[in-house]
């Protein structure tokens, strides 16, 4: 499985990505996959590579490249609470200063040098995205929906809530690609993911949002301690049928 190390130009620099895509000689779909908040690590490389090995160019750029290239945290092989907790409060404030104006300026650099890969097929791509990466991703399905043919969150957490800005009520809307959202049990209460899913409705898209039962935030992560192996592979049955679906009506 190929694999590259790459350099985004954006308006603000150069953000460091890695790619990973299938060695055919063939292009593929481009798949945009936004990082969590630990960032570009041996586990999202495993991630890109596995769902590479399903017939996708995945581009994971490292999103706080204006304060560094990744890592910018040391992580051990394993993450646990504690260790969990004390990279959280060195990475919280990059999360507060990606502004959406540095979202959506990065994700029209992203998804251009996406599409300008020659591994990738011209046509619509996908974005995906894990923790804060979920809202990314779907912040760029709603400001590109005649680029973005299918979005998938995991465990994205804070969709919904009561500012005139939260993502239910300024990003869900503006979406037009399908969209799955697997939630975990503990991230939103089950009124607040019902309300999210009323948004859906009325927007028309295809889509699929569900709690994962037994799940806590994170838990597609083999590499931390709230993994669960029966979420993650619910997750991979719940995105491959999603780009398998968008990618086969859209090209």
């Amino acid at each position: 499985m190929p694999t590259a190390a790459l350099q985004i130009p954006t308006p603000d620099g150069q953000a460091d990505a890695f790619a990973a895509y299938p060695d055919d000689g063939e292009r593929h779909p481009g798949v945009l996959f936004y990082m969590d908040i630990f960032g570009i690590r041996p586990e999202l490389e495993r991630k890109a590579r596995e769902l590479a090995e399903h017939g996708y160019y995945v581009l994971v750029p490292n999103v706080f490249y204006r304060d560094g290239s990744a890592p910018l945290v040391e992580l051990p092989e394993f993450v646990t609470p504690a260790v969990r907790e004390k990279a959280v409060a060195q990475l919280l404030p990059l999360v507060h200063a990606h502004t959406p104006e540095h979202v959506l300026r990065d994700a029209d650099a992203y998804l251009g040098f996406l599409t300008s890969r020659p591994e990738v097929a011209p046509g619509p791509v996908a974005t995906i995205g894990y923790c804060m990466g979920g809202g990314l991703a779907l912040r760029t399905a709603a400001a590109h929906p005649g680029q973005v043919a299918a979005v998938a969150a995991f465990h994205p957490g804070k969709l919904v809530g009561d500012a005139p800005d939260s993502p239910h009520r300024e990003v869900i809307p503006a979406i037009t690609a399908d969209v799955h959202i697997g939630h975990a049990e503990t991230d939103m209460r089950p009124e607040a993911v019902s309300e999210l899913n009323q948004v859906l409705d009325a927007s028309g898209v295809r889509y699929t949002s569900e709690i994962y039962p037994g799940t806590v935030h994170g838990f597609t992560m083999s590499d931390t301690s709230a993994f669960d192996a029966a979420g993650l592979q619910q997750h991979w049955d719940r995105l491959l049928a999603l780009l398998a679906g968008a990618f086969a009506t859209r090209r």
